[in-house]
């Protein structure tokens, strides 16, 4: 049995970092504190990108006048100390306006209040988010996005991963996807795209049109990730057609809707293959896993598979090849899994 993993929401990982921040601010960490400081730290990468955030914060305060940075530290010393439990309350009251007034005028607070929200999914998980203007993103596994709206645009930057986008019409502010130099604009359409880690990217229409923009040459734009205005190709892509797109390569090719509903089953927490080659199933396999997946000959991955298969159980999913291929799964230290021929 898949062991679940609850996985804490941004807010709830902001929060504690905030906390760290002060304890940190007040002095000297006890060896009690400084460990619970160090196992907070290890238990998620979130942990340390959000406490880093709030201390180049805290340090961009140092400017400000040595009155203020001192009215700083006493009231968030005060926030800290032991209290009573009829304090508690007030407390916690001063402390998120301590950390708001702390907040004020950094870059990282100025972009949420322009309107910039991320979301992000870890390896093997999926998250489907409903966003301000009514459009919905499911993201797939480890995957990670920006979301920028302002009054004349909404767009989306797609940093890592692959995700589906279902677009709210609205002419007066147009809908971009953006995916390294390649950008998809869209109006009232269903669509993915996925950025490989070799940066290739890929666009699927599964409903609506939608029009692709790529090139390189001199970065202009929006945002701190720009697109790249020089030389340009543009393609139109409707309901069942996918693009591909590896540096100066466009590949068109039409997909039937049997294989669209294969490559989106992920959105229902589902692999699904349909005589496809091993090697290539467990390549979209090891997006799911931490484990390093090997195979022993190239025989082994060109025998063919066909199945669906849960995303959040791999275990499941190497207990079935063992059982209907000529193979053995050996599971190796330090987070292997060994496939050879029987």
């Amino acid at each position: 049995m898949s062991r679940v993993v609850r996985l804490k929401p941004q807010v709830e990982i902001d929060e504690e970092a905030a906390a760290w921040t002060w304890r940190l601010d007040r002095g000297a960490l006890t060896p009690e504190e400084r460990s619970r400081l160090t196992s907070w730290l290890r238990q998620d990468a979130r942990h340390r990108r959000a406490l880093g955030e709030l201390n180049r914060t805290w340090r961009s305060l140092d400017r400000l006048s040595q009155a203020r940075r001192g009215e700083k530290i006493a009231t968030l010393a005060r926030a800290t100390r032991p209290a009573s439990p009829r304090r508690r309350s007030s407390m916690r009251w001063a402390a998120a306006a301590a950390l708001a007034l702390a907040l004020i005028g950094s870059p990282w607070w100025l972009a949420r209040m322009a309107g910039t929200q991320e979301y992000s999914t870890a390896v093997g998980q999926e998250r489907t988010v409903r966003l301000a203007d009514g459009s919905v993103v499911a993201l797939n596994t480890n995957t990670r996005i920006e979301v920028r709206f302002s009054g004349a645009r909404r767009d989306i930057y797609l940093l890592r991963g692959e995700a589906h986008f279902h677009d709210t019409p609205d002419p007066a502010r147009p809908f971009f996807v953006h995916a390294g130099e390649t950008m998809v604009q869209a109006i009232g359409t269903r669509f993915e795209v996925r950025l490989h880690a070799d940066r290739r990217i890929d666009v699927l229409v599964d409903q609506g049109r939608v029009e692709v923009r790529t090139g390189s040459g001199p970065a202009q734009g929006f945002g701190p990730f720009p697109l790249a205005l020089g030389p340009q190709r543009v393609r139109a892509l409707s309901a069942g057609e996918r693009l591909s797109i590896e540096g100066e390569r466009m590949r068109e090719e039409s997909v039937s809707p049997r294989r669209i509903a294969a490559d989106l089953a992920w959105r229902r927490g589902a692999l699904v293959f349909d005589d496809e080659p091993l090697a290539q199933a467990l390549a979209e396999v090891a997006r799911y896993t931490h484990a390093r997946i090997l195979l022993e000959g190239h025989a082994v991955g060109r025998l063919r598979i066909s199945g669906r298969f849960r995303t959040n159980d791999v275990p499941g999913f190497f207990k079935a090849l063992a059982t209907a291929l000529p193979i053995r799964v050996m599971h190796r230290p330090p987070n292997r899994i060994l496939l050879e021929p029987r």
